[in-house]
């Protein structure tokens, strides 16, 4: 287990494991469809996070990366397929973030925020613009931000 977390439930852990699925989810489904492109770079940034992930992230991030595929998959199934009742709920969900942010440690927080924005980023990126290169559609640009997780710089 990440030393960071010794503080926190069982069920908070588990939506600190579950934050970079939801926000692949939140950003990817913005447009109503999650398409193939979006999955692999959700696939391919969880990969490179367990090997450059700044040092305190490192651990947590292989303990996310296992099986990421299928608990993206999982969790994909667990919300509504309809956009218009999935990302209430999506941010919803987020929004729970902001007390357990407040209980970790300052700097785990800030870098686990900082890598929250860097998915959604590389996800709205994935499949937006021309031929899908490196632009963000109306819609992702709407929940790109994440403004439902409140920074932990500012408290």
């Amino acid at each position: 287990m990440i030393q960071e977390f010794d503080e926190l439930s069982q069920s908070e852990i588990e939506l600190m494991h579950q934050a970079p699925i939801l926000v692949c989810i939140l950003i990817a489904g913005a447009d109503d469809h999650i398409d193939n492109r979006e999955i692999k770079k959700a696939l391919a940034l969880t990969e490179k996070k367990q090997k450059r992930a700044k040092s305190h992230l490192l651990d947590f991030y292989r303990e996310v990366g296992e099986d990421f595929e299928d608990k993206l998959k999982i969790v994909i199934q667990s919300f509504p397929a309809q956009e218009e009742l999935r990302t209430p709920l999506l941010k919803k969900t987020l929004t729970l973030l902001n007390p357990i942010l407040k209980k970790l440690d300052r700097n785990f927080a800030q870098e686990f925020y900082k890598s929250l924005l860097e998915i959604a980023s590389e996800i709205a990126k994935s499949s937006g613009g021309l031929l899908g290169l490196n632009s963000v559609g109306d819609e992702e640009a709407k929940h790109i931000d994440l403004s439902m997780v409140k920074d932990p710089a500012k408290y």
